[in-house]
């Protein structure tokens, strides 16, 4: 196994060298130079959505979960009403979030293996009109389903209802035009599509509505409407950042725009999903979505129909190669996750495929044709 293992996850990932090299000068946290780097970050994360003159940047100390959470408390008042699609675990888990919350909650549930019907979005805000927004997992990264947010924001538009979007899995690889795409806010972290470590979410808001939430949030920490105020005011941090995750992402904005931005890291991962998904048929193995409703982000993969199948000894053996695997994450049938992100090296996806199919010689399964179909 090679000392740094490559991360086939959606985040963490396997970063640059240049990215990694990046963290290794420490900075002050109101000194001049670094409050530079963050109003440079927020520039060029807005700029990535087109949302200049519309939307603002307001970064997050912690993980997505925290950014997501803190766009729910900031920017749904406290009587509201949230509207969640659910097609997977991100979902429920903005469900979650708005209960804990105390915001009125109502949900339209589906299939892990079916998309978010922008039909049904319209119809459950004509019979409700308290609802006051629809939060929206743009790719529901437990299966890898793409919901169809250009078709959904229009519904959402339609009735002049805010929509918020978790993006964590999509933003920088996937478009999401704010100057065609009505949206609130989108919502997503460093260490995702833009090849940053964890440690930073960021919300992309609308401008009109951020400042209609002064005193929302009932927390002071997550308050995006505060965070942002101060940083405008002052170009600082409400409390202490994460410089090094601050720093990693500036480098890793860079690379990210010499390579070509949006388009290119898109197309890359979508070359790298192409590419999994073929060597794992050739495998023998079956991904769990059909091609038209799969991102180019992670592939679910049902597990060996075989008794001699456990995931914890076929990650081992993965892992002995090189390769991280993310476990399954559904409830109804058993699989595994490979991640389609991250530098993956001069293998590529060959090199995954390659492990993959070691691993499952290694724990006695040679031929693995049948897989476990859905219960």
């Amino acid at each position: 196994m090679t000392a740094d293992p490559i991360l086939l996850t959606p985040g963490p990932l396997t970063t640059s060298l240049r990215t990694k090299q990046s963290m290794l000068r420490d900075w002050g946290s109101w000194d001049v130079d670094f409050n530079s780097i963050t109003t440079r970050l927020r520039e060029s994360l807005v700029r990535i959505m087109h949302g200049q003159g519309t939307h603002e940047c307001v970064p997050l100390q912690g993980s997505g979960t925290f950014a997501v959470e803190a766009a729910i408390g900031t920017l749904v008042p406290r009587a509201g009403h949230v509207l969640v699609p659910q097609n997977g675990a991100y979902c429920q888990r903005i469900a979650r979030i708005c209960r804990v919350l105390g915001r009125r909650l109502s949900t339209i549930d589906y299939a892990e293996d079916v998309q978010v019907r922008p039909d049904d979005v319209d119809r459950l805000l004509t019979q409700d009109p308290t609802i006051t927004h629809v939060a929206l997992v743009h790719c529901e990264t437990s299966t890898g389903i793409l919901n169809p947010l250009q078709e959904i924001a229009a519904a959402v538009a339609r009735h002049g209802k805010g929509l918020i979007v978790d993006a964590m899995s999509t933003f920088g690889a996937l478009e999401i035009d704010a100057s065609r795409t009505p949206v609130d806010a989108v919502v997503a972290a460093s260490g995702k599509c833009l090849e940053g470590v964890p440690g930073m979410g960021f919300v992309l808001a609308r401008r009109a509505a951020l400042e209609r939430c002064e005193g929302v949030s009932q927390s002071l920490a997550m308050d995006l409407y505060d965070q942002w105020t101060y940083m405008t005011r002052t170009t600082q941090w409400r409390f202490t950042p994460p410089t090094h995750v601050v720093a990693a992402l500036d480098a890793a904005l860079a690379q990210y725009f010499a390579e070509g931005g949006l388009a290119a890291r898109g197309a890359a991962y979508a070359a790298n999903c192409r590419q999994l998904i073929e060597g794992l048929t050739g495998l023998g193995l079956r991904t769990f979505l059909p091609a038209a409703i799969q991102a180019p982000i992670i592939v679910t993969v049902h597990a060996p129909d075989d008794a001699r199948y456990e995931f914890k000894r076929f990650y081992n053996a993965v892992k002995e190669r090189g390769y991280i695997l993310y476990p399954g994450k559904l409830t109804t049938v058993e699989t595994f996750r490979v991640g389609c992100m991250g530098q993956l090296g001069a293998s590529g996806m060959r090199g995954p495929v390659a492990a993959i199919g070691a691993g499952l010689r290694d724990i006695g399964i040679s031929s693995p044709e049948l897989v476990r179909d859905m219960v």
